[in-house]
């Protein structure tokens, strides 16, 4: 019996030796010297991990503490970076093991014009990168990956890639837009479905269905060049089922989890509602997006520094402008809060706009910065996505108008601007990828669409364009007919929109539309930054004025099915000393502006002269 034990003994011994120390992930991948915080927090992921020691090989950083969780394969490292920019070793030991992973601290950029930030001169065309161009077939299914492309699946993945929309970025330029919104590029390692980019599965990598990082990279430079901004989508409520860190959770806490699947209430009024049952409060914020999407428990002070330190990684990493961040009122609000204000503090130029999808005014505005809440919750987040003006546009052009309704919907909403500090930075829209596309809401009625344009264009706030609405895309309301393939992106495609091949009188004359509208608003400093007067809407119309110092603009709705001659009077405010006006679109020369002509269900953007 001795003898066995002493042989069994031996043998730990001699496979301990021998046995390697594991690492599997280590997160963020690296780091950068002249950051305002000189602190990092570094996630280290391999078999056992725990048991090794860990010293630093060099003087570029301090290692202030190492942390052990309750699963042994997990430590963190907590280092203060110095002034001097190289590689640092970090040698972890075990026994007589050793390994080094040579841990690279590169330059923050001084380039002062490399991130821009997005405001209200801006125009964002928004892209789901998977059906927009496919220009690398051969990354469509990579070995390993889960989910196959097959462009006949409704909810499958079709092949866009990066370099497809890079390819076409003149197209975009051309257009008008000035900053591009594409949905998550990162990895989405999913069965099914996973074309979206919302079940992210890798908060490090770009989907090498989409090209990877270095295709990723490319593309930004690209845009930047063609002075085209980049709008990232994150998202911090949830991650994919498939993420790495689901196998293997540091601890049970870095997610919500309940005896059985539960799922969020979606209400998120509950946040700011002073009357809101903890139940219901807790299941908007802490129940499951979707069953494939596990809640992220933003209170795990580990949780939440990862994430802050993954979206810094990002804006110096990469370059980007901007974050759209999804589902944003379903995180833990403290936590967005800080999150906000770190990367604001850290890049001032940068801006943000969180996705809020709420119906009303001041419930939007609770998750703005400057709004003074009853709770006292104090938000830093810059934009919002204007729901509620989104939905006045639609009624605007679908309602019959009265006191309440059509285009009052728009008067009514914009009147309860005062409620945002400000209301230029939200971005606002006619539709998006989770929406019904905005010509099948107006019952593809070309004036209907043209008038939203004219109010999107003109219109206070930061304008978001969905992909393919310039030509009169249809869908909804599944996600799949909204998320249909742009026409031209894939070869064999009998319509081509980036070569204007194939195209209907109808698809023709609104992508003119557009193009002139978008072209003629980004060198308008009137609408990017000059006050908004409205009037009350009357008789079918509604009339606005976007004004500065040097500029007046005057915008007209007219929603009516017959024409008519509109008394200009009422607007002798903005009209004396003005003796004639130029509408945009058709060119014409309005000499006498006492009385207008107006056409049935039109839009005019008149310039004013005096």
């Amino acid at each position: 019996m001795k003898k066995i034990y002493l042989l069994c003994l031996a043998f730990w011994v001699c496979f301990s030796a021998f046995a390697q120390i594991e690492i599997a992930h280590i997160e963020p991948p690296n780091w950068y010297v002249g950051m305002k915080n000189p602190e990092v927090q570094i996630l280290v992921h391999g078999k056992d991990i725990a048991k090794a020691n860990v010293k630093l090989g060099n003087s570029l950083a301090i290692l202030k503490e190492v942390r052990k969780v309750s699963n042994p394969n997990y430590l963190f490292l907590n280092l203060t970076v110095g002034k001097k920019a190289g590689t640092l070793p970090i040698v972890f030991s075990q026994g007589s093991q050793t390994k080094t992973i040579n841990y690279k601290l590169n330059e923050k950029s001084k380039d002062k014009n490399r991130i821009q930030g997005f405001d209200a001169s801006d125009l964002i065309y928004l892209i789901m990168p998977d059906r927009f161009a496919n220009a690398v077939p051969e990354n469509d299914n990579v070995e390993g990956m889960l989910e196959r492309a097959n462009r006949n699946e409704l909810y499958g993945r079709h092949g866009g890639d990066l370099q497809g929309i890079t390819n076409n970025l003149s197209y975009l330029k051309d257009l008008g837009v000035t900053a591009l919104w594409l949905n998550p590029v990162l990895e989405n390692d999913m069965p099914q479905s996973s074309y979206h980019g919302y079940a992210i599965t890798d908060l490090y990598n770009v989907d090498k269905r989409f090209g990877g990082n270095q295709a990723y990279l490319d593309f930004i430079n690209q845009a930047h060049l063609l002075g085209l901004k980049v709008i990232q989508d994150m998202v911090a409520n949830h991650i994919g089922l498939h993420h790495w860190l689901m196998k293997d959770l540091p601890e049970a806490s870095w997610i919500h989890q309940f005896d059985s699947f539960t799922r969020s209430n979606y209400r998120l009024a509950t946040a700011s509602d002073p009357h809101a049952s903890e139940n219901d409060k807790m299941l908007m914020e802490k129940g499951w997006f979707d069953t494939t999407m596990p809640d992220i428990n933003q209170t795990n002070p580990l949780f939440a520094k990862y994430l802050i330190q993954n979206s810094l990684w990002w804006i110096e990493y990469a370059g980007i402008d901007g974050i759209r961040m999804d589902t944003y009122p379903y995180n833990d609000k403290e936590f967005m809060a800080t999150w906000a204000k770190t990367l604001l503090d850290e890049y001032p130029t940068f801006n943000i706009v969180g996705e809020v999808w709420i119906h009303s005014v001041p419930m939007e505005s609770y998750w703005l910065k400057g709004t003074k809440n009853r709770d006292r919750h104090i938000s830093h987040l810059p934009s919002i996505t204007d729901f509620p003006l989104y939905e006045a546009i639609n009624a605007a052009l679908n309602e019959p108008n009265g006191w309440n309704n059509g285009l009052s919907r728009v008067y009514h909403t914009l009147a309860e601007d005062f409620l945002y500090e400000n209301p230029m930075e939200n971005v606002i829209f006619l539709d998006n990828h989770d929406l019904t596309r905005f010509y099948t809401v107006v019952g593809e009625d070309l004036n209907k669409y043209k008038m939203g344009l004219a109010l999107l264009m003109t219109m206070r706030g930061v304008p978001q364009l969905y992909y393919g609405t310039e030509v009169l895309m249809t869908g909804g309301p599944e996600h799949g007919y909204v998320r249909q393939d742009f026409a031209g992106g894939w070869a064999g495609d009998k319509v081509n929109v980036f070569k204007n091949e194939g195209l209907t009188s109808a698809q023709s004359e609104a992508l003119n539309y557009l193009k002139k509208l978008a072209n003629w608003r980004k060198n308008k400093k009137v609408i990017h930054t000059g006050k908004l007067t409205h009037f009350i809407p009357d008789n079918d119309t509604y009339v606005y004025l976007r004004h500065n110092e040097q500029e007046k603009v005057m915008v007209i709705i007219h929603t009516g099915k017959e024409s008519k001659k509109l008394n200009t009077k009422r607007f002798e405010e903005f009209l004396k000393g003005i003796n004639k006006g130029k509408e945009i679109i058709s060119g014409q020369t309005l000499a006498d502006l006492q009385e207008i002509n107006l056409p049935a269900q039109s839009a005019m953007i008149i310039e004013l002269e005096k």
